[in-house]
């Protein structure tokens, strides 16, 4: 029991680390929860989460090995996803300039799901996040894994997932940082895209 408690103790803060380090993922929840509220902000943490369980389950349930007999899966799965971190770059550039329109009552909810759908495309277009998985997971977990451990590790990874993005998303969906966010609308966007686009193009020219 002791044991095992420290083995979660050890995935849990190694995984907390991860997810708190700086990233595409960061970028995201801070612009939607500053740009449009925390229902848009939550809802990027859920999408967030989700994206992660998605990769967690895939590293334990054996597609790193998929990727490793098909380079080709991997490769086309990263161009994906650096071409998406571009695109994203881009819109942010785009729409920069122009002010956040005015709050009409379908808005919060509109803006809330399209951030939910950017966060999780976000998500499930890095398989790098599957590769992190799939280290610490063979590092850290025994290889006679039983089925309850397994669903125990999926929800520690939804925890610290949500738990973190939802705190990033509270805090930047505050008052203060709203009024701070449209003042410098303008600056942030560009400085978010710049940050969006580097690390596309980080991931579009990284070794395999």
């Amino acid at each position: 029991m002791t044991h095992d408690i420290l083995l979660f103790a050890s995935l849990a803060l190694v995984h907390l680390l991860a997810v708190a380090s700086p990233g595409p993922s960061t970028v995201l929840v801070i612009q939607a929860a500053a740009g449009s509220g925390s229902r848009a902000g939550l809802l990027a943490a859920f999408a967030m989460m989700v994206g992660a369980l998605a990769w967690a389950a895939a590293a334990l349930y054996g597609l790193q090995m998929l990727f490793a007999r098909f380079d080709w899966l991997y490769v086309a799965l990263r161009v994906l996803g650096g071409g998406y971190l571009l695109f994203l770059a881009v819109m942010l550039w785009r729409h920069a300039g122009p002010p956040l329109p005015a709050i009409d009552p379908g808005a919060p909810r509109k803006r809330g799901w399209r951030a939910f759908l950017q966060a999780l495309l976000l998500q499930l277009s890095n398989p790098k996040i599957m590769v992190f998985f799939g280290s610490i997971f063979l590092s850290l977990l025994p290889g006679d894994l039983p089925g309850w451990m397994e669903v125990a590790v999926l929800a520690v990874v939804a925890f610290n997932e949500f738990a973190w993005f939802a705190l990033l998303a509270l805090v930047f969906s505050g008052g203060t940082a709203q009024a701070f966010y449209r003042r410098t609308k303008r600056w942030l966007d560009r400085i978010m895209g710049g940050v969006l686009g580097l690390l596309g193009v980080r991931l579009l020219a990284a070794e395999v």
